[in-house]
């Protein structure tokens, strides 16, 4: 996964964090009662679906089981036919699929982060052999002459 995609990732389970926080033990007729809330997890659904604009297509393709299209078009829809939008189902797509997809999202993160230690963070004996300075204290290299 490119660094991008993961800051990405991390900005929209932010979203999401923030969307479950506002709506946290509220019912749908408690929603539906509140327009400030509608308007702001409204507006959190916008900003996850522009995130999601910027994902690269790499992660895109290799994460089909992600609706990344269906996602950004909450967005647009959200943001250019509010007046029109069903407030159920921006209630329902904040309680019932923005906890997946932040889910799906972690999941990618923490496999990632997994890869990065497996594949390059191990034991670097076998190339520290070739390093020299690598296998001397501070003190021993200060005290080197220069070959020059």
């Amino acid at each position: 996964m490119q660094h991008r995609d993961k800051i990405i990732f991390q900005k929209i389970i932010s979203e999401a964090d923030i969307c479950a926080a506002m709506i946290s033990g509220l019912s749908e007729a408690e929603f539906l009662q509140n327009e400030m809330l509608k308007r702001a997890v409204g507006m959190t659904l916008i900003n996850i679906g522009e995130l999601v604009k910027n994902v690269t297509d790499e992660t895109r393709l290799a994460n089909k089981e992600i609706p990344w299209k269906s996602i950004a078009g909450m967005r647009d829809l959200t943001a250019h036919k509010y007046q029109t939008l069903r407030m159920e189902d921006v209630y329902n797509t904040a309680v019932n699929d923005i906890p997946v997809f932040r889910n799906q999202l972690q999941t990618l993160i923490n496999e990632d982060e997994t890869e990065e230690e497996s594949v390059g963070y191990g034991d670097y004996t076998e190339e520290r052999k070739h390093m020299p300075l690598m296998n001397k204290s501070i003190d021993e290299i200060c005290k080197m002459k220069p070959d020059f």
